[in-house]
């Protein structure tokens, strides 16, 4: 079994399991689209969930345009999403 860890999504902080991708944390959590598209602003969230698309592109720790799928979370870790004040 996997050890919790504390995170925050959007300055909200979240207890998963050690391992856990930052995708998994954020549909744990109900949210389901972090960013919309440039064109329509359209939203998006996990798709592929293997990292060959772009649609789950999240900041973390400060570093944007990460892969929410390919990032497992640490104690910590800070992901920013583009779409928290339309969730506010």
């Amino acid at each position: 079994m996997e050890q919790p860890v504390t995170i925050s999504i959007d300055s909200a902080p979240v207890i998963v399991d050690s391992g856990t991708t930052v995708a998994g944390a954020m549909i744990s959590q109900g949210i389901t689209a972090w960013r919309s598209t440039r064109t329509n602003e359209r939203p998006r969230g996990l798709f592929c969930g293997i990292g060959a698309c772009f649609d789950c592109l999240v900041t973390i720790d400060s570093v944007p345009n990460q892969r929410a799928c390919m990032v497992r979370v640490c104690e910590g870790q800070q992901i920013d999403t583009d779409t928290a004040k339309e969730r506010a």
